[in-house]
C-alpha cells in the first residue's frame, strides 16, 4: 500500500532519504520540504569557493529542484517553510515564502532534517553592525562574497576555531587579507587535544594570522569596525565572520512536543524514531549514540546525516536495520596540514572518568629514503583491555589514511596491539615496510606487555619541580634544539658505558626527539635493574605541546616579499635537502654542512617536517649563526641560513659601511653610485623594513645617481655631471672590477639567471614596504639635478630631515 513521506528539509540527509524512499518504492507519495531556494548542496565546500579554490559556484549544487523531480519523480518544495506538526493528527503546516500561501498536508510519515542552524549569541552592538557575518548555506556565501569585494575589506576576523572557522580563516587568508581568529577555548579543532593542536596553531602563525586563545567577543563597537574582547583587548576589523558554532535546529520539534534530549537535539531510537511512532529524524538535529561508551551526544557531520538518510529509508519500507551511533570521524585541512580524528579525545575521556593510555608516534608518511616524505603526528587513545578509544593525526600526507585504517579497526572492535597485525599495502612512494598504523600496534604491544612504561608531556613541568631525574639520551648536536632545564645528558651509544653515572634508588625519566631512541634506552637500564619510564613522543612532542603563540601586528602596506639578504652574497649558497628525514636528521644535515662552510656563507635547507621552522631557529641561535629567512613553501619549510652571527660579523656587511647603535628604527646614508652598494643598501632597508623598522635612506652626493629613473637634456656645468654621471639607477657601474660597463654587465645577467630582481625594482618595492627616501636638496642643486629626474616617491630635504629620523634608530649605516 502506497504511503505518503514528508521530509522536512533536504540537503545531506532529507535528499538522501528521499532518492533513497524512491528507489526503494515507486508508488510512494513524496514531498520534500525546503524552506530555501536550494535542496542539495555541498556546504562543506562553501568557505574554498569564497576563497578561491572552486571556481564555479555551481559546482556546489549537487542537484537542482528539477532534476530531482524528473529522476526520481518526486515533489519537491522550496522556498516552504514547515510552521507547525499536529504529531497527533498526523497534519502538518507549510508557509509558502514566494506566494505568502499557508497550507496544510496530512502524512503517513515524516522525516525531520531541519540540521543545525549558526549559534548567533545577543552579543552587544552587533544590531547596529553591518559587517558581521555567519555561513551556513548558499545565500550566507553570496553575501561574504559581495561584502568583500564591494567594501575593499583587508581586515577580517574569525570568531571561533571550529572546522568552517579554520576554513574560512584559510580561504580568507587566500585572498590576501590580513586574518585574525578569535577563540575561546585553550585551543583551535575541539575534536583534538591540545598538544596536537598546538601544531595547527604554529601552522597559523606561520602564515601571518593572528591568533588569540582563551578569549571570546564581548562587544561590537563602531558599527562593528572594533570588536571589545573578554580580556579587554580591542582589535580593529573590516569585516567579522560568526563561527562560533551549530545548535541542533530542533524549533518544531520542540513547539510540537517532540522529546529532545542532548543539547535539546531530537531524541531517536535506534530506528531512527522520536517518541512519535509516525515521526522519524535524521541528520544534525538529533541526538545519536557515542560508540565509545554509548553515551547521548550529538555530532554534526555530513557522514552520519548520509547514512541515516539512507537507513531510515529502509527502515520505513520494512527492512531490518537500525543505527547503532557514530565515531565522529573527521578531517579538515588547514593550509599545508590535514588534521584528522576518530573517537574521543583525551579530553572526552577523561570529563567521562574513563581510563586510558596514550601512544604517540611521528614517523614518515612513507619510505624516507623516497622523495616527497613528510612526517605524521599520531596519537592513540586505548583503554587498559586494548579497546581502542580514539585516535588523532596531524600532518601533510596520508594522515587521512591512517585515521580512517584505525577507524575501521575501531568500528570492528580490533584491539590497539591488534593494529600491529593489519596487512597494508606498502610500496616506497605509499607507506613504509612497517606502516605508522603497525609502529602504534607495536607500541601498545609493548605497553600492554609491560615491556615499557611512559610519561606523557604534560607531566614533566611538575616531575622537574619535584626533582625528578631526567636523561637526554639524544646526541649533542640535538639538545641545540631545545631541551629540558634539568637532567643529565648521556647519549644512547655511550649508555652502556656510563650506568655507572645513574642512580638506582630513583625513577629515571628518560628521553629522546620522538620517543623510540628513549624506549632502546629505556630496555636497556631495565635489563640492569633501573626503574624507568620513557617520554611518550619524546621532546618533540613536549616541544609542540608548549609552543607559544607569535602574533604580529598587521602592517598596511604592500604584500611584496621582502629582497633577501642571499640574493649578494659572494660565496657560493649551498642548498640542503632534508626532507624526508626521521627526527633529528634534518638539524644533523644541516650541522653537517655548516661546519664546512666559510663565516658569512648562505645555506637554502628545505625540510618537509614544518616542526624543523622552529627547531632551525632554536638551532641558529644556539651555535651562533643566522637564520635569514623561514618560510612555507608549498608542503615544505625553506629555510636560508647564513654561517655566523651577521650582527656581530661585520665582513658580512659592505666594507665601507659603518655601523651605529643608537635608540629605534633604521636610517641609512648613501653616498655611493656604486650598484653592489646600492644593492647592499636596498637590501638591509627593505629587510629592516619587513621587521617592522621605520627606514629612512638620505641620498647625497653620488648616491643621488640611485634615485634616477629618466635622463633630461641640460646645459652648462650641470650637462657636465650629467656626462659623468649615470643616466639612472640602471646604468650604475659596480665598485670593483667595473672593467668599462663589461663587470656591471655581467652582475646584471647573473642576477637575472637567479631571478634576482633589477636595481630600479628593488627600489620600488622598498619604497612600497614604507622605506623613507630623502634626497639631499644641497647635493642636487651643486650636480645639477632635477626633481624630474627621480622616482616620484622620493622626498627631499637637507640634512636635519635626515638625522631627525637618526635619532630614533638603532641602525645607522654609511654606504
Amino acid at each position: 500500500m502506497a504511503q505518503k513521506i514528508l521530509i522536512i528539509g533536504g540537503v545531506a540527509g532529507g535528499a538522501t532519504a528521499a532518492t533513497r524512499l524512491r528507489r526503494l518504492n515507486e508508488d510512494d507519495n513524496i514531498i520534500l520540504f525546503e524552506k530555501g531556494e536550494y535542496i542539495s548542496f555541498a556546504n562543506c565546500g562553501l568557505p574554498y569557493h569564497i576563497g578561491g579554490e572552486i571556481k564555479e559556484r555551481d559546482s556546489l549544487l549537487l542537484q537542482t529542484v528539477e532534476g530531482m523531480e524528473q529522476q526520481y519523480a518526486l515533489d519537491i518544495r522550496n522556498f516552504s517553510e514547515v510552521t507547525t506538526i499536529d504529531p497527533i493528527n498526523n497534519i502538518l503546516s507549510v508557509l509558502n515564502h514566494q506566494t505568502g500561501e499557508t497550507y496544510t498536508e496530512t502524512f503517513d510519515k515524516l522525516i525531520i532534517s531541519t540540521g543545525a542552524k549558526a549559534i548567533t549569541p545577543a552579543i552587544p552592538g552587533i544590531e547596529t553592525a553591518e559587517n558581521v557575518f555567519s555561513l551556513r548555506n548558499i545565500p550566507d556565501m553570496d553575501l561574504i562574497k559581495e561584502y568583500i569585494t564591494k567594501h575593499a575589506i583587508q581586515t577580517v576576523t574569525v570568531i571561533g576555531g571550529g572546522f568552517i572557522g579554520l576554513e574560512m580563516m584559510e580561504n580568507l587568508k587566500e585572498l590576501d587579507l590580513d586574518v585574525q581568529l578569535v577563540e575561546m577555548a585553550p585551543q583551535v579543532m575541539p575534536n583534538i587535544d591540545v598538544e596536537m593542536a598546538q601544531q595547527l596553531h604554529t601552522q597559523i602563525n606561520m602564515h601571518g594570522v593572528n591568533l588569540l586563545l582563551n578569549d571570546g567577543l564581548k562587544e561590537f563597537k563602531e558599527n562593528g569596525k572594533k570588536l571589545l574582547l573578554t580580556s579587554g583587548t580591542v582589535l580593529d576589523t573590516d569585516m567579522t565572520i560568526l563561527s562560533i558554532g551549530v545548535t541542533p535546529e530542533n524549533t518544531l520539534a520542540k513547539e510540537s512536543g517532540i522529546e529532545l534530549g542532548f543539547k535539546n537535539a531530537i531524541k531517536v531510537n535506534e530506528q531512527l524514531q522520536t517518541n512519535y511512532p509516525a515521526i522519524f529524524a535524521i541528520g544534525d538535529v538529533i541526538e545519536v549514540k557515542d560508540v565509545v561508551d554509548g553515551s547521548p551526544t550529538n555530532i554534526p557531520l555530513a557522514w552520519p546525516a548520509n547514512r541515516q538518510g539512507r537507513l531510515v529509508a529502509d527502515i520505513i519500507n520494512g527492512i531490518p536495520a537500525h543505527y547503532p551511533g557514530t565515531q565522529g570521524t573527521s578531517v579538515a585541512k588547514i593550509f599545508e596540514l590535514t588534521a584528522a580524528s576518530t573517537g574521543n579525545s583525551e579530553r572526552m575521556l577523561k570529563n567521562k572518568g574513563i581510563d586510558f593510555q596514550v601512544i604517540h608516534v611521528h614517523p614518515n608518511s612513507h619510505a624516507g629514503y623516497y622523495p616527497g616524505a613528510s612526517p605524521i603526528h599520531l596519537k592513540l587513545l586505548f583503554g587498559n583491555d586494548g579497546k581502542i578509544l580514539g585516535a588523532q593525526g596531524v600532518g601533510t600526507k596520508g594522515v587521512d589514511k591512517r585515521i580512517d585504517v584505525i577507524a575501521t579497526a575501531m568500528k570492528f572492535g580490533a584491539t590497539a596491539d591488534q593494529l600491529a597485525e593489519i596487512e597494508l599495502a606498502y610500496a616506497p612512494p605509499y607507506s613504509s615496510a612497517k606502516d605508522p598504523v603497525n609502529m602504534l600496534g607495536y607500541t601498545a604491544d609493548n605497553m600492554m606487555n609491560d615491556k615499557i612504561r611512559t610519561f606523557q608531556w604534560h607531566e614533566v613541568d611538575a616531575l622537574l619541580d619535584q626533582g625528578a631525574f631526567f636523561l637526554d639520551i639524544r646526541e649533542d648536536f640535538e639538545r641545540a634544539t631545545g631541551s629540558l632545564p634539568k637532567g643529565t645528558f648521556i647519549p644512547l651509544n655511550q649508555l652502556r658505558n656510563r650506568l655507572a653515572e645513574l642512580p638506582k634508588d630513583k625513577t629515571i625519566y628518560v628521553y629522546c626527539q620522538v620517543g623510540q631512541r628513549g624506549y632502546n634506552a629505556a630496555r636497556i637500564l631495565m635489563h640492569h635493574g633501573f626503574d624507568v619510564k620513557n617520554l611518550d613522543g619524546g621532546y618533540k612532542t613536549y616541544k609542540i605541546a608548549t609552543y607559544a603563540l607569535k602574533n604580529k601586528p598587521f602592517k598596511k602596506v604592500s604584500k611584496e616579499q621582502p629582497i633577501e639578504a642571499t640574493q649578494t652574497c659572494p660565496l657560493t649558497t649551498i642548498e640542503v635537502d632534508a626532507c624526508g628525514l626521521q627526527c633529528p636528521g634534518p638539524i644533523l644535515k644541516v650541522k653537517e654542512q655548516m661546519d664546512q662552510m666559510s663565516n658569512g656563507q648562505q645555506m637554502i635547507v628545505k625540510a618537509s617536517d614544518f616542526g624543523f621552522s622552529a627547531d632551525i631557529e632554536a638551532w641558529a641561535k644556539s651555535t651562533g649563526n643566522t637564520v635569514l629567512k623561514n618560510e612555507i613553501k608549498g608542503d615544505k619549510v625553506v629555510a636560508t641560513l647564513s654561517k655566523g652571527n651577521l650582527l656581530q660579523n661585520t665582513a658580512s656587511l659592505p666594507q665601507d659601511g659603518v655601523m651605529k647603535e643608537t635608540k629605534e628604527g633604521a636610517t641609512m646614508v648613501v653616498f655611493s653610485g656604486d650598484m653592489d652598494k646600492a644593492l647592499a643598501s636596498m637590501i638591509i632597508a627593505s629587510g629592516a623594513a619587513a621587521m617592522g623598522k621605520n627606514v629612512t635612506i638620505f641620498f647625497t652626493f653620488w648616491g643621488l645617481s640611485v634615485l634616477k629613473k629618466q635622463k633630461m637634456k641640460k646645459r652648462g656645468m650641470a650637462k657636465l655631471f650629467d656626462i659623468m654621471l649615470p643616466n639612472n639607477a640602471d646604468s650604475l657601474p659596480i665598485s670593483s672590477m667595473n672593467m668599462g660597463g663589461a663587470g656591471a654587465k655581467m652582475m646584471k645577467t647573473v642576477m637575472k639567471q637567479k631571478n634576482v630582481d633589477p636595481l630600479p625594482v628593488m627600489i620600488e618595492k622598498a619604497s612600497n614596504l614604507g622605506v623613507k627616501f630623502i634626497a639631499c636638496t644641497m647635493s642636487m642643486d651643486i650636480m645639477g639635478i632635477d626633481k624630474e629626474e627621480l622616482f616620484d616617491f622620493v622626498e627631499y630635504g637637507g640634512v636635519a630631515a635626515y638625522l631627525g629620523d637618526s635619532e630614533e634608530s638603532n641602525l645607522n649605516l654609511f654606504i
